[in-house]
């Protein structure tokens, strides 16, 4: 069988490495060989303006964490907490996911890539979770992760996928889902946090709040990739 062909958005920043210290379109490595283990070919994708290109020549898209989403594009003013927007990253995406949607082939979000779904679907975003008294952590100290209980509709995909109705989820962002816009919530934190959006109406168009590309956990890991890319292959 051929393996699919993935499409990984990827973060534009000044980078260091060898002897250079330069603009940069790089990713994580780790969400890479997870979507290699699961039988994926990995195609990465910089922000630019040749997303409907891109797409077509793709089986499905992943849209990866990263930085706060502008908040001009769901009607809001930023916060003092809220990061400088990455305008072309901001930009890009929203035009690979909708053309994504258009050609109806699987989409997986993670963290950001979640809430950037939302804001597509007309959503909005809690611009910086501490700022709601919420009593969980999503957010530790830079480069780790939170651990919280998450919880998962019945009949939904991700319940399909995870097989348990309840499970601990790696987090680590300030800002989450407010509104879905016209998604579908099917995944909760304690203090009602969204952890999962997705759109019942197709094949398989499924957000996470936490990132499976970092975890070990092969239930919220390589069940996701693994159900992911095997979408891909229909």
């Amino acid at each position: 069988m051929t393996r699919p062909v993935v499409g990984l958005s990827c973060y534009l920043e000044p980078a260091k490495w060898g002897s250079w210290d330069a603009l940069a379109a790089l990713v994580q490595w780790s969400y890479i060989a997870k979507l290699q283990s699961a039988g994926a070919v990995v195609m990465i994708l910089p922000p630019n303006g040749h997303s409907a290109e891109a797409i077509a020549r793709l089986d499905g898209l992943v849209l990866a964490g990263g930085a706060d989403i502008n908040p001009e594009l769901y009607g809001a003013k930023p916060l003092a907490t809220t990061g400088e927007p990455r305008f072309e990253r901001d930009t890009s995406e929203i035009n690979l996911y909708l053309a994504a949607r258009t050609k109806n082939i699987p989409i997986l979000g993670i963290c950001r890539g979640l809430q950037l779904m939302a804001v597509a679907h007309g959503g909005t975003l809690h611009q910086h979770l501490p700022g709601t008294a919420s009593p969980i952590v999503h957010h530790s100290s830079s480069g780790t992760f939170a651990l919280h209980q998450a919880r998962f509709s019945e009949g939904s995909l991700i319940r399909t996928i995870l097989d348990v109705d309840e499970h601990s989820v790696n987090s680590n962002h300030h800002q989450a889902v407010d509104s879905p816009g016209d998604l579908t919530v099917s995944g909760w934190a304690q203090d009602g946090t969204v952890e999962v959006c997705e759109d019942p109406n197709t094949l398989f168009t499924l957000g996470v709040q936490w990132h499976p590309e970092a975890s070990d956990d092969e239930i919220i890991s390589e069940r996701i990739f693994n159900a992911f890319v095997a979408a891909c292959q229909i």
